[in-house]
């Protein structure tokens, strides 16, 4: 935790970019009747039923010192998946960064391993080599301001009924422009010494 918290404090550089990254599942439902539009008088109506057509996942990641964010709609969230997005933040969105220092959750597909079973071993090489990773803790994800994101995105966006993984992409990249359009940042204000008053009783006891 305080490793995470002393990275968030560092000041900007463009040649070290902070990212931060993190997804979540959306269950795609449709409608079972076309819904009824508004008319004088009266609201919009919708069928309590729905239909399920499965889920997508919900890759964001958020540069905060940036106020830069982007959205990307896959099928899954495997470490394939991961580490494809993970090249393509190297490779497309940050190619002249010396290094880029990743903010991710510790779920298993969040490793470098997955970078070589993706990749050939040069390649996985290269990648690996360009990132500098911190993990939250255990059950620190909240530290995670890619989580911050996702949670704002979904109150924004994602409440109505979403049927398709195109849709849902369709909405993420909306809110994505919109958000970008006003370089929307984040302050990281949560110290070190915060946690040590706050969070006493996640330190050892030492005794006398």
């Amino acid at each position: 935790m305080e490793d995470l918290l002393a990275v968030y404090h560092r000041p900007s550089d463009p040649q070290r970019p902070l990212i931060c990254l993190d997804e979540k599942s959306k269950e795609l439902h449709g409608e079972a009747r076309a819904p009824l539009p508004p008319r004088p008088g009266t609201p919009a109506r919708q069928d309590y039923e729905y239909v399920r057509h499965g889920t997508a996942n919900l890759f964001l990641w958020f540069a905060p010192l940036e106020g830069r964010r982007q959205v990307k709609v896959t099928e899954h969230r495997t470490k394939r998946d991961w580490a494809e997005l993970v090249r393509e933040l190297v490779d497309v969105q940050y190619p002249a960064a010396e290094t880029i220092v990743l903010v991710v959750d510790n779920l298993n597909t969040h490793t470098l391993g997955a970078l070589y079973e993706t990749f050939e071993p040069a390649e996985a090489r290269r990648i690996a080599a360009k990132l500098e990773i911190h993990y939250t803790p255990k059950h620190g994800s909240w530290l995670n301001m890619a989580e911050v994101e996702l949670s704002i995105l979904g109150r924004q966006c994602l409440t109505q009924r979403i049927p398709d993984a195109a849709t849902l992409q369709q909405e993420g990249s909306a809110w994505e422009a919109e958000r970008n359009a006003r370089a929307a940042k984040m302050q990281w204000r949560f110290t070190a010494e915060d946690a040590r008053i706050k969070l006493k009783h996640l330190y050892p006891t030492l005794l006398p």
